[in-house]
C-alpha cells in the first residue's frame, strides 16, 4: 500500500519521530487510524442520539419555513 502525504504532514510525522513519541511513520499512522476510529464511532453515536431525541421529542408547532426564517434572522 502506498500513501501520499503533504509536505506539512511529512514534517509533522518527522517531528513526532524525532521527539521519540513514535519509532517510525508506520507506528504513527497506525495510532492515528486507531484514534480516527474512536473519534468516528463517537461522532456517529452522538448523531444517532440526537436523531433519536428529535424523533422522540415533542412536535414543533412551527412550520419549516418559520424555522428557516428564524435561523436566517439570527445570522
Amino acid at each position: 500500500m502506498n500513501i501520499s502525504f503533504t509536505e506539512k504532514q511529512e514534517q509533522y510525522i518527522a517531528s513526532q519521530i524525532k521527539t521519540g513519541d513514535f519509532q517510525n511513520a508506520s507506528e504513527l499512522v497506525r495510532d492515528a487510524l486507531r484514534l480516527h476510529e474512536v473519534y468516528r464511532h463517537r461522532v456517529i453515536e452522538e448523531l444517532r442520539s440526537e436523531i433519536a431525541k428529535g424523533w422522540d421529542g415533542e412536535t414543533s408547532k412551527r412550520s419549516a419555513s418559520d424555522i428557516a426564517k428564524a435561523k436566517a434572522q439570527k445570522v
